[in-house]
């Protein structure tokens, strides 16, 4: 569905300050797979997820998206393609409009935009129906400012937003780094309920070695803009944090170092 192929991105090229953050990345993503992606700061995870969907630019290769090279494209022309959970609670949303406000503009995302904005009754009982399934009280508030929610009732409303209009690809950037340990798992159960039952293809950085494990059906390991380990099926589900902490040292020939990964 997805192939990455070769991409590489160097910030502040040319400058005492350049940095490679992607440097040579391939990877095919088939219709369906839970991609888990794991690494310490400054690996390259995010900066990946920015590629795909169009926020940075990348300097060579190609992002194929069902055989179209998408790497050129602008983010707008893209968005239609990509669902996106941030890891700040307050972006993918707008604050200041209410809860069935943000889901109506989910709900016409890639649609023709006319003159006429009012939300049926309809659709106001679609949106009910799905904040209900988040357990969360929401199907109550829909005039509510999303602003006034919680980090963790805002994250549960962006997932939502983000598979609303199923998307080619979720991408989850961290998207319960945020959070508190409870609500954190809640987000994640919820996310894989909403994965499993759209059959979403799905792209996930994690912080959080545990969840790269128990998450998906294949995970990569990123390190200085490459991805070193690339991990699926039994070999995966046989996996311990002390066996990948153990792969990265004979791979990468250091410590795995980052203390959030270590801690979680």
């Amino acid at each position: 569905m997805m192939e990455i192929k070769s991409i590489y991105k160097t910030f502040n090229k040319d400058t005492v300050n350049s940095k490679r953050a992607l440097g040579g990345v391939s990877l095919n993503i088939a219709e369906g797979d839970f991609v888990t992606v794991i690494g310490g700061n400054g690996a390259g995870k995010s900066t990946l997820l920015n590629a795909v969907s169009g926020v940075c630019d990348i300097d060579c290769g190609e992002i194929l998206l069902d055989g179209i090279n998408i790497a050129r494209q602008p983010e707008h022309r893209r968005a239609k393609y990509f669902g996106r959970v941030f890891q700040d609670p307050m972006m993918g949303t707008a604050a200041d409009m209410g809860i069935e406000e943000n889901l109506a503009l989910a709900y016409r995302r890639g649609n023709r935009r006319g003159l006429s904005w009012g939300i049926s009754n309809k659709e106001r009982e679609l949106y009910r129906r799905l904040l209900s399934s988040l357990e969360l009280g929401l199907e109550d508030r829909l005039g509510t400012k999303v602003g006034l929610l919680s980090g963790g009732q805002r994250q549960a409303l962006t997932l939502l937003m983000a598979t609303l209009k199923k998307p080619k690809l979720l991408l989850l950037d961290e998207h319960t780094a945020a959070l508190d340990p409870k609500t954190a798992e809640k987000v994640l159960r919820l996310s894989k309920q909403f994965i499993d039952k759209r059959k979403l293809t799905t792209l996930m950085v994690t912080h959080n070695m545990r969840d790269a494990i128990k998450y998906g059906n294949r995970l990569i390991m990123m390190y200085d803009g490459q991805i070193i380990l690339y991990i699926k099926g039994e070999e995966k589900e046989r996996l311990t944090v002390e066996d990948l902490l153990k792969r990265f040292g004979r791979v990468s020939g250091e410590e795995f170092t980052n203390d959030r990964a270590l801690l979680s």
